[in-house]
């Protein structure tokens, strides 16, 4: 009996890794571009995420953006479509050869405070793939992480300083950043 009663109570108190269900409709990718005169930001759709959390803290999980849904939200009209052109040639993300983007979870460690931890993922982006670093928390059901990508180790060197000389007000940051928010439900 004393074996069934700490098996139970053990099983009760047990934490069990659990996968969870994002929310596509109402999980949101946002970006920002910077550029020596300003910057432009925008939205990139996920077309599929899956993230394991056991309490509060993620374990795991994948992440495939749509990139040929980029879309800049800070310009309109012709201004748009042109930059989102562009964004989508072979001088930047290549959507054509490249229509995903793919995160995959390696590593979490905690970083701080209770819901503070540094994710260590594989990122593949045109075509190749490199490791990144970044924090990110868990807060009841959802996830945030601010990734910020050196674009230049994935090949995209259009309007660099690093590697064009002369560009004055027309470089472009080597970093972009995404501001990723995942609703997330137990599946």
């Amino acid at each position: 009996m004393k074996q069934i009663f700490l098996f139970l109570f053990a099983m009760a108190t047990f934490s069990f890794a659990q996968a969870q269900t994002v929310n596509l409709e109402s999980s949101t990718v946002e970006w920002v571009g910077k550029k020596i005169t300003g910057k432009h930001s925008g939205t990139i759709s996920l077309q599929s995420a899956d993230l394991t959390v056991d309490n509060g803290m993620i374990k795991g999980g994948t992440f495939v953006m749509d990139m040929n849904s980029i879309v800049c939200t800070d310009l309109s009209g012709g201004g748009a479509a042109k930059l989102e052109g562009h964004l989508k040639s072979d001088d930047f993300f290549g959507v054509e050869a490249h229509p995903t983007a793919t995160l995959v979870i390696t590593d979490v460690n905690k970083a701080g405070l209770k819901n503070e931890l540094t994710v260590t993922g594989d990122l593949t982006l045109k075509g190749q793939t490199q490791t990144i670093n970044f924090p990110a928390s868990v807060t009841g059901n959802k996830a945030e992480a601010t990734i910020f990508i050196d674009r230049t180790k994935f090949g995209i060197k259009y309007g660099s300083g690093s590697f064009f000389d002369n560009l004055g007000d027309k470089a472009i940051d080597n970093m972009f950043e995404l501001r990723v928010a995942l609703d997330l439900t137990p599946a």
